[in-house]
């Protein structure tokens, strides 16, 4: 990109229900920009109305592009959604694009870079679980400080899937996951993108949760689930721990009432929310707040 050209790529981020998806359409119309997917849940064909995807009638009105592109039982890593991405802006050419999603890491590994990060065994992973389980949060996060201190330091508590990659990493590679996160470089040339942050007053925000989530059993969301749990699939898969999957899943079982699954999938949807609000607040401190 020569200097003082206008970059062609908007990043928009933000937690789920904010408002994103209609600022990047409203931003797609006016500048024929092409939406792209940068969320985790909205790429799989059986999540359509779990993640609020797009609907027949908006993705008329712009181009929508890795949107219900994956299968549930064939998941999707950040590696492979990048790659996907790479393709696909070279395949547009120059033209605009509107990156738009709720999954955080997706942003930070086109705009800080993707760790070349060696695939860890599943031995490794489940003996690291194993040591975490028996230990505790506590004594572990102390072990792991002894390898890669910056990642005990930056991890939040109670994140225990973080914790136990760092370790997995630390413990197979022999380096540190900081140290391999250090060498990457962005994916997206500086100065080719902007990013805008959808940040709402979080009472309202999550109302407006708590009203997606009533508009989404409107729409059939336990019928999508029905689907999912017909086939079988693995609890371990993306799809399956997708918001609103395991509490409508357990109404589909007799285990709640449909109000209870009601009440808990709004539980579960604010605290998602919660996180994705932590995530871009600390990882994305100098993009544009709307």
């Amino acid at each position: 990109m020569s200097q003082g050209e206008p970059a062609r790529l908007t990043l928009i981020g933000g937690p789920t229900a904010s408002g994103k998806s209609a600022r990047a359409l409203e931003l797609a119309e006016r500048t024929g920009a092409v939406i792209v997917n940068a969320d985790s849940q909205q790429l799989y064909a059986e999540l359509r109305v779990l993640s609020a995807r797009p609907d027949a009638e908006e993705e008329v009105r712009a181009e929508h592009r890795l949107y219900g592109v994956a299968a549930g039982d064939d998941p999707w890593s950040v590696g492979r959604w990048v790659r996907a991405v790479q393709d696909l802006l070279e395949e547009l050419d120059g033209r605009p694009a509107v990156l738009v999603g709720g999954t955080g890491l997706y942003f930070t590994a086109l705009t800080k870079g993707l760790a070349d990060i060696p695939p860890v065994p599943e031995v490794v992973r489940q003996t690291v679980e194993a040591d975490y389980d028996r230990t505790g949060e506590g004594p572990f996060r102390s072990l792991l400080a002894g390898v890669d201190p910056e990642a005990a330091a930056r991890i939040e508590d109670n994140d225990r899937q973080r914790l136990i990659r760092a370790m997995t990493v630390a413990v197979h590679s022999g380096r540190a996951l900081s140290d391999w996160q250090a060498d990457t470089r962005p994916i997206l040339t500086p100065g080719s993108w902007t990013g805008q942050l959808i940040i709402p007053d979080r009472e309202a925000l999550y109302a407006a949760c708590d009203a997606r989530c009533a508009v989404m059993l409107e729409r059939g969301a336990l019928e999508e689930v029905q689907a999912l749990l017909d086939r079988d699939l693995s609890p371990a898969l993306p799809v399956m721990k997708a918001v609103g999957v395991r509490e409508l899943a357990a109404h589909l079982r007799a285990e709640t009432s449909r109000e209870e699954a009601l009440d808990q999938m709004r539980q579960a949807t604010r605290n998602y929310a919660k996180r994705q609000l932590t995530w871009f607040r600390n990882q994305m401190p100098d993009w544009d707040r709307v």
